[in-house]
């Protein structure tokens, strides 16, 4: 996602509203929120931005597409407005070539660490709305090797492929 200028030329933040007065119409988030993360210089570990370039390619309606290195608990507010929610991320563990599971908040110690999990962004929307988070899905697409300056490897490229196989059949069931 690009930054846009504001009016005086300074560019927006991601979470910036209009100002009272200003005359510019409120933003409504699509429906469906497709968030991968990722480093595209860790070799596999492109996997999850490379799948939100591949959906953004596809110029879907209703969907928007957002990718980080990492998650963060300010992501919470990425979920505002959404009716699903597909966090995608490479992974060392997953089953070759894929795992697609629903989600849930959890509470966990991820939040004061580095690697914040998608379950843990889940608990601080709730925690900061006072509402469920919406149905949120993890899409871990398996990975091999993250070596600094490497490109993903090969098997890593079969399992992208099929996992935006997969999203294609899971993207209209349940309908937006």
């Amino acid at each position: 996602m690009s930054a846009v200028a504001k009016a005086d030329g300074a560019p927006a933040q991601r979470h910036d509203g209009p100002r009272p007065g200003s005359g510019s119409e409120a933003v409504v988030p699509a429906p469906l929120l497709v968030f991968g993360w990722g480093n595209p210089s860790r070799g596999d570990d492109a996997l999850g931005p490379l799948f939100v370039d591949a959906v953004e390619a596809m110029k879907l309606p209703a969907v928007e597409c957002l990718t980080d290195f990492q998650l963060q608990v300010e992501h919470a507010l990425d979920l505002r407005g959404r009716r699903r929610v597909l966090f995608v991320d490479a992974s060392s563990t997953a089953q070759p070539p894929f795992e697609l599971q629903p989600i849930a908040a959890a509470r966990d110690a991820s939040f004061t660490t580095h690697a914040v999990s998608p379950q843990s962004i889940l608990q601080v929307f709730e925690d900061i709305e006072g509402r469920p988070a919406p149905p949120c899905w993890l899409l871990a697409i398996r990975g091999e090797s993250w070596e600094l300056g490497t490109p993903p490897c090969a098997s890593a490229h079969a399992n992208l492929r099929a996992a935006l196989a997969a999203f294609t059949t899971w993207l209209p069931t349940p309908r937006l």
